[in-house]
C-alpha cells in the first residue's frame, strides 16, 4: 500500500469527480490520502471531506500565502479542532518567500502559532518551506529548543542544508512529482542522502504531476509514479518504497488507525 500523504481534495479542480478520483486511488494501490488545510476559516469543507471517505483523513491549519488572513487564528483555536477524529495534523504553515504572498512577519507569526499546536497535541506539523532556508532552518532550531514537535517538510524542494536540519530534529522529508522531473537531479541526490526511515512521498494535487503526466492536473493515484521513480533513485524496488513509506507514514502520523495498515 502506499499513502498519498499530501493532497488537496477540496480545491475546486476536484470537485466534479471527488468519487471518481479517491476510487481511482485506491485501484493504483494508495490506500490513504490526507487532505490538508490551507485556511482554517474553511477546515469545515476539508473536514467534510475526511469525513465522506474511510481512507481519507486531513488536517486544521494556514498556508503561509494566507497567514495575513489569519492572525486571528490561535494555538488553542488548532488544538481544539484538531480534536476531531478525522484531524491527523496540524498545517500547512510555514514560510515562503517565492510569492511572499503575506507578509514574512505575519508568516513567522502563523508559524510558530502552529509549531506550538503541533507541540501540544503531538499531531505532525505539515511545513511548507520555499525560498526560505534560512530563516526556516533557524526557527526550527528555535523552537525545538523550546520542546520538541513532530514534523513533515512536505513538497521537499529546498537544499541539502535545511534537509539535513530536519532529519536532524527528528522530522521527515517527503518528496512530490518534483523527483519525476528531468531537471530535478539535485534533489534526487538529496533524497538518495535521507535516511529511509524519514522519507514520505506524496503528490501535493493538484499541483505538481509526476512524469508521465507532467502538465496535468494531479490526483493521489499519480503517486504510483513518484514512488516508482524514487526506487529507481535510492536503489530499492516500488515495493520497498510502498513498505517503507507507509511504515513512516504510520510512525509520524500517530493518530491514524494502525488497523487500516494491518488490513493493507
Amino acid at each position: 500500500m502506499l499513502v498519498d500523504s499530501h493532497c488537496h481534495l477540496d480545491f475546486p479542480d476536484f470537485e466534479e469527480e471527488r468519487d471518481e478520483i479517491v476510487a481511482r486511488a485506491g485501484e493504483s494501490g494508495v490506500g490513504l490520502m490526507v487532505t490538508i488545510s490551507t485556511r482554517v476559516a474553511r477546515f469545515e469543507d476539508v473536514k467534510a471531506i475526511a469525513e465522506r471517505y474511510p481512507n481519507v483523513f486531513c488536517t486544521v491549519g494556514t498556508h503561509p500565502h494566507n497567514a495575513g488572513e489569519e492572525m486571528h487564528v490561535t494555538a488553542d483555536d488548532l488544538v481544539r479542532l484538531a480534536e476531531h477524529p478525522k484531524v491527523v495534523g496540524i498545517g500547512e504553515a510555514g514560510l515562503d518567500y517565492f510569492y511572499d504572498k503575506s507578509p514574512r512577519e505575519a508568516q513567522a507569526q502563523g508559524f510558530r502559532t502552529h509549531i506550538e499546536a503541533a507541540r501540544r497535541t503531538g499531531l505532525p506539523l505539515v511545513i511548507h518551506a520555499r525560498d526560505a532556508d534560512d530563516d526556516m532552518a533557524a526557527i526550527l532550531r528555535e523552537e525545538a529548543g523550546k520542546g520538541a514537535f513532530p514534523f513533515i517538510l512536505h513538497c521537499f524542494s529546498s537544499g541539502p542544508a535545511l534537509a539535513r536540519t530536519g532529519v536532524e530534529l527528528g522530522g521527515y522529508i517527503s518528496f512530490s512529482g518534483i523527483l519525476t522531473f528531468r531537471k530535478s537531479e539535485a534533489l534526487r541526490e538529496i533524497a538518495r542522502d535521507v535516511p529511509r526511515e524519514r522519507l514520505l512521498v506524496e503528490t501535493d494535487a493538484p499541483y505538481l504531476a509526476p512524469v508521465p503526466h507532467r502538465g496535468k492536473r494531479n490526483e493521489p493515484a499519480y503517486v504510483a509514479h513518484t514512488a516508482a521513480l524514487f526506487a529507481e533513485t535510492i536503489g530499492a524496488t516500488p515495493e520497498d518504497v510502498a513498505q517503507i513509506t507507509t511504515a513512516n507514514f504510520f510512525r509520524l502520523f500517530t493518530k491514524v488507525p494502525r488497523t487500516l495498515q494491518e488490513g493493507a
